[in-house]
């Protein structure tokens, strides 16, 4: 089992706070550069540094531009020159979204410039992109394949909810906005670094979100604005609403929320094992600041508590197999810890199928709409679990075909067994040409040679 990560997003959430977090939660910057050199994408560098904010050493992670790319994402003037400024907002320029992001941050920035595919030439026509383009871009990154999946479902969600802010379907939607490079970088840099951490839970009780209207290619929109709407809406994220001026939340943070998220609610006790903080670049009336928590539930080092789980059941003897093998891919990828089905005899004797998923609490309403939209069941039974679980770590074992990541678990007596990741050693295995057969085998054989 991996880590779980909790949000604070009292100063709401953007992508490039959300990469500059992870950053600072101690994300292998090697990585991100080798990702960021294979995207298939021209004119960016990054830029990664310290900034003070409220006082504080924080992570700014800054997606820089070449002057033919740039557009109205970064001219305040624009974005806000519809109403009078105040002293709340100022800055150089605002980053992301559809003119969505943060302005300049405060105090002295000494960094570092990682470029990535990098070109003075004609640039192509970046505003206009469709999903399927840029679910292509993300499929031709040398990323794995667990990023790859959580970069294009960010993507998605923000493709429903454009087009549903539109008036028209996701393969429709061309990305003026989110499809811009700098926002492609973000979100696939989140993605890095959420499988670089290993980070499999993630806590966000509710997201912080300002008022008033800002300007984009639409005209002038009210915050919270329509797209970041639609994603709170149809994912069940909680809004807490502060009175400021501005916009906290940008679809692109709404989307990593909604993608991420699989519950709304902190153990009763738990230990902090790392903290990171990611700078935006706005002012307002609190600090532009995003903190990330690496979280335990109290217990678990020793193996007693894994706090509670959700269990869902139905059963359906009119359902067809092709309706079920695709819901169940739906409920895992909306964040179902689990998901299995179970023969099983109904009245009148009729053959049927129990549908049981495991899921947490804080998930169990989007899971449930996902069971009813796309199955025929008219009911659905769930019950609070409590569960035992084992410490567990993620790990590493350098094998001939490469680095392969497994999961070290310690039993009661303090005996301990290792477990490969089939994603992993999978990866491998296609990368080498091998079959997953033999990976597994050389993972055995390196075991009983160096015992850990």
């Amino acid at each position: 089992m991996g880590q779980t990560l909790y949000l604070e997003c009292v100063s709401g959430i953007s992508g490039d706070m959300m990469a500059a977090a992870l950053l600072d939660l101690g994300a292998d910057r090697t990585v991100l550069e080798r990702a960021w050199k294979s995207l298939p994408v021209q004119g960016f560098e990054v830029e990664i540094s310290r900034v003070k904010k409220a006082g504080l050493d924080v992570c700014d992670f800054h997606v820089k531009l070449d002057e033919e790319y740039e557009n109205h994402d970064h001219d305040m003037d624009y974005l806000f020159g519809h109403r009078q400024q105040d002293s709340h907002v100022h800055g150089e320029h605002a980053k992301e979204g559809h003119m969505h992001g943060e302005c300049a941050g405060e105090g002295h920035r000494h960094g570092e410039h990682v470029h990535g595919t990098h070109s003075h030439g004609h640039p192509d026509s970046h505003e206009h992109r469709g999903l399927q383009e840029v679910l292509e871009i993300i499929g031709k990154a040398q990323i794995s394949s667990r990023a790859k999946e959580t970069a294009s479902g960010m993507f998605r969600i923000l493709a429903q909810a454009e087009a549903k802010a539109h008036g028209t379907t996701p393969e429709q939607v061309h990305f003026h906005e989110v499809g811009a490079v700098d926002s492609i970088v973000d979100i696939l840099t989140v993605a890095v670094c959420l499988d670089n951490l290993d980070i499999t839970e993630v806590i966000v009780p509710y997201v912080c979100e300002g008022s008033g209207s800002i300007r984009c290619q639409h005209g002038i929109l009210p915050v919270p604005v329509p797209a970041v709407l639609h994603i709170v809406e149809d994912h069940g994220i909680p809004l807490r609403m502060t009175g400021m001026e501005g916009e906290l939340v940008t679809p692109t943070g709404a989307a990593i929320v909604a993608a991420l998220r699989t519950s709304d609610r902190l153990p009763a006790e738990f230990t902090v094992k790392k903290t990171g903080t990611g700078a935006g670049k706005r002012r307002y009336e609190r600090p532009s600041l995003l903190r990330a928590m690496l979280v335990e539930p109290a217990g678990t080092e020793n193996g007693s508590d894994g706090g509670t789980v959700c269990k869902l059941e139905t059963n359906m003897d009119d359902c067809t197999g092709e309706a079920l093998g695709h819901v169940m891919n739906l409920l895992l990828a909306s964040g179902a810890r689990d998901v299995y089905y179970t023969p099983v005899y109904m009245k009148k004797n009729r053959p049927a199928y129990q549908l049981t998923v495991i899921c947490d609490e804080g998930k169990r309403e989007e899971l449930e709409r996902v069971i009813f939209r796309e199955t025929t069941t008219i009911g659905i039974r769930r019950v609070q679990m409590e569960r035992t679980v084992l410490p567990r770590k993620m790990e590493s074992r350098m094998l001939p075909y490469g680095e392969l990541k497994v999961k070290q678990c310690t039993l009661p007596d303090g005996t301990q067994r290792c477990y490969p990741e089939y994603e992993s050693a999978a990866a491998l295995a296609e990368k080498n040409g091998v079959s997953l057969r033999q990976v597994l085998e050389q993972w055995q054989r390196t075991e009983r040679t160096n015992p850990v």
